[in-house]
């Protein structure tokens, strides 16, 4: 069984930066990406960001790249996804999820979730 906890959520400005953690306990067998989605009131969950747990592969969306960084520890327990130069458009929940196969982009493709941050950028 796999638990995950997202911490790190809040209020800041545009240009504002925010920085969210994702603590895993358990490991999932066969896993080797963890990703984070984010979700805004009245819109599908959509992907943000995943890496290998070797750190050794990332994926980002069009949307954040240049501005977050996705980041694992060496411990390997607990995931990272440092957020600049935020924009209200990147206003949503975000989640981490635990990946098990497939498209690594795709919601269908994670199999355990946290319970979600809030992240709110004010204009």
């Amino acid at each position: 069984q796999v638990q995950l906890v997202e911490s790190g959520g809040g209020l800041v400005q545009t240009g504002g930066s925010l920085g969210l953690s994702c603590a895993a306990s358990g490991r999932a067998s066969g896993s080797n990406v963890m990703g984070w989605f984010r979700q805004a009131p009245g819109r599908e969950r959509e992907f943000v960001a995943a890496i290998t747990w070797s750190a050794l592969g990332t994926w980002y969306a069009e949307s954040v790249k240049g501005r977050f960084t996705i980041s694992i520890d060496n411990a390997k327990t607990t995931v990272y996804l440092q957020m600049n130069s935020l924009k209200p458009e990147d206003t949503a929940v975000y989640y981490c999820a635990v990946h098990r196969q497939g498209n690594v982009r795709l919601p269908s493709s994670y199999d355990y979730w946290g319970q979600g941050t809030q992240v709110t950028v004010s204009s």
